[in-house]
């Protein structure tokens, strides 16, 4: 068992540490404490890391050094405890890190579960001695751990960040284009690289960085995650317009495909004003605003999650020769790769019946909507953060007329979302459904996805096809003559909605045809009549 050994952070400290069993020789985990900041580290030499850290005029504002020790620490599970420490403190609150985020990876070694069942302890031993406030659970569901700039890297990830810094660091002028499908972690590793170019680089003070965030929910979420991580401040959240107030030598740009062009806007003057005080044309685009902004550009990708005719083309991606990464490791649905690729192709048409979930993950389909909705309740009671979501298949009268519903199925009447910002957290979020606006970018533990009327399924031709008159969002289908085009953002909208629940996807089908092609698809009975 892990234990928690305290030492003053001094002289007097290092001389009782020298005669500790733990001081020398063993891997350790340890931090050191101040009255608002916290630094944590892991070593096999306690004393001669002391020593190092009392040089460091940063360190000489904390006071106490604890020691976390355990006989059976090797030096890959002392790296897993410091990173998780890291991940988890940062998100707490309670502390200020010193920490840079250079080298924190998530790698798997032997019997790493039984030191995970041992961290779930030293974290309740942690909050006795008042060094943390929340539990476990509280700060897995929290954005400030979801989002933290101190999350450990996947390999994958940690070569893309490592190749992509080298090139930053390196060359005048570049730009990359990250790929990756829902999950692989763009998110993570765009709040990474701002943390890492700002806290490890040479000369850091004197970068000017931005994290360009489309889509304003989520650039609220991460202004609030920069507020309590050390070095950052939510002011270099921006969204695309705001890149021209300043010069920026490195813009991150998420959820890249949520970038605008000039069709289908609500503020074709606004869009106008901005593209003048660049000098460019009326046609030019967001992206267009980016590059001209900074003379380095990072844009994270995933071109299947356009979901609207102002979503900027593949094409348009395409055309500015950028160095291409591709994150390729599915880190969010612990149904795995498989559930993500299987989801992708039934929306693509696939008649392959072929399908089976890796580890437990939790898909139902529901023939009758008060159960669908009441499950979805009970998960969020047991574990919190489970939701409802549908396509945009219903008016929204609530935005006139609060009082009434927007959503009316068999004998169930549902409002959506009464927020537009941060609606996953809001008070109300679990008795509401969520557009895709409120959760592209977002995790969730349970989704509950409504696929409305505007969606169907003919059994003859074995083809999916749309309603356009049931499909209701009017910036999502102004101008657009295509109905292929009009199809694509729906299947879009529905991949991205199937693929938000981390421990499972909970599913009503409104049209009967696709129900039942849905249910055969991943060979599932409907869950209230079994």
């Amino acid at each position: 068992m892990s234990r928690l050994k305290l030492f003053p952070f001094d002289k007097r400290g290092l001389d009782l540490l020298e005669k500790d069993h733990f001081g020398h020789n063993w891997p350790v985990v340890y931090l050191l404490a101040g009255k608002k900041e916290m630094y944590v580290g892991e070593t096999i030499d306690a004393v001669q890391r002391s020593k190092s850290h009392l040089a460091n005029l940063e360190r000489q504002r904390l006071n106490k050094l604890y020691l976390v020790c355990d006989e059976e620490f090797h030096k890959s599970a002392a790296l897993d405890v410091e990173s998780s420490l890291i991940e988890y403190i940062s998100a707490d609150g309670k502390y200020v890190l010193q920490n840079g985020n250079k080298g924190l990876r998530n790698h798997d070694y032997f019997d790493r579960q039984r030191y995970k069942a041992k961290f779930e302890l030293l974290w309740d031993e942690l909050r006795a001695e008042g060094l943390a406030i929340q539990t476990l659970p509280t700060l897995r569901n929290s954005d400030l751990f979801k989002y933290s700039p101190y999350k450990a890297l996947t390999i994958e990830q940690y070569e893309v960040a490592e190749a992509v810094v080298k090139k930053l660091q390196n060359q005048a002028q570049y730009k990359s284009i990250i790929l990756g499908k829902p999950g692989t972690g763009k998110t993570i590793l765009a709040v990474y690289l701002a943390k890492y170019l700002l806290s490890e680089l040479p000369d850091s003070q004197n970068l000017q960085v931005g994290l360009v965030v489309p889509m304003v929910s989520l650039r609220k979420t991460l202004k609030k995650v920069f507020k309590f991580a050390a070095g950052l401040h939510p002011k270099m959240v921006i969204g695309p317009a705001d890149v021209v107030k300043s010069k920026y030598d490195i813009l991150i740009v998420d959820e890249a495909h949520r970038l605008k062009q000039r069709r289908n806007i609500t503020n074709f003057a606004s869009f106008d004003n901005t593209n003048k005080k660049l000098g460019l044309k009326s046609h030019n685009d967001e992206l267009d605003w980016i590059l001209h902004s900074a003379r380095k550009v990072v844009l994270m990708y995933d071109p299947q999650q356009s979901v609207r005719p102002s979503d900027i083309a593949p094409t348009r991606l395409e055309s500015i020769n950028a160095e291409t990464y591709t994150l390729q490791t599915q880190m969010r649905v612990e149904g795995g790769d498989e559930y993500i690729e299987s989801v992708r192709n039934f929306f693509e048409g696939s008649n392959k019946m072929k399908f089976s979930i890796s580890g437990q993950y939790d898909l139902r389909i529901y023939k009758h909507i008060k159960a669908f909705i009441n499950d979805i309740k009970i998960r969020d009671r047991e574990i919190g953060l489970s939701r409802m979501v549908a396509g945009y298949a219903w008016d929204w009268v609530t935005r006139k007329y609060p009082d009434l519903f927007d959503i009316h199925i068999e004998d169930s009447k549902l409002r959506w979302n009464s927020v537009a910002h941060d609606w996953v957290n809001s008070k109300n979020a679990i008795n509401e459904v969520g557009c895709i606006h409120t959760v592209q970018g977002y995790d969730l533990n349970y989704v509950g996805v409504i696929i409305g009327p505007e969606l169907k399924y003919n059994s003859e031709t074995r083809q999916l096809f749309i309603d356009p008159k049931a499909y209701k969002d009017a910036n999502g289908y102004r101008g657009v003559s295509d109905l292929n085009e009009l199809k694509q953002y729906i299947l879009n909208i529905y991949k991205t909605l199937l693929t938000r629940g981390i421990k499972g996807t909970y599913l009503y089908v409104v049209d009967e045809e696709l129900r039942k092609h849905l249910a055969q698809f991943f060979a599932l009975k409907f869950f209230d009549e079994a």
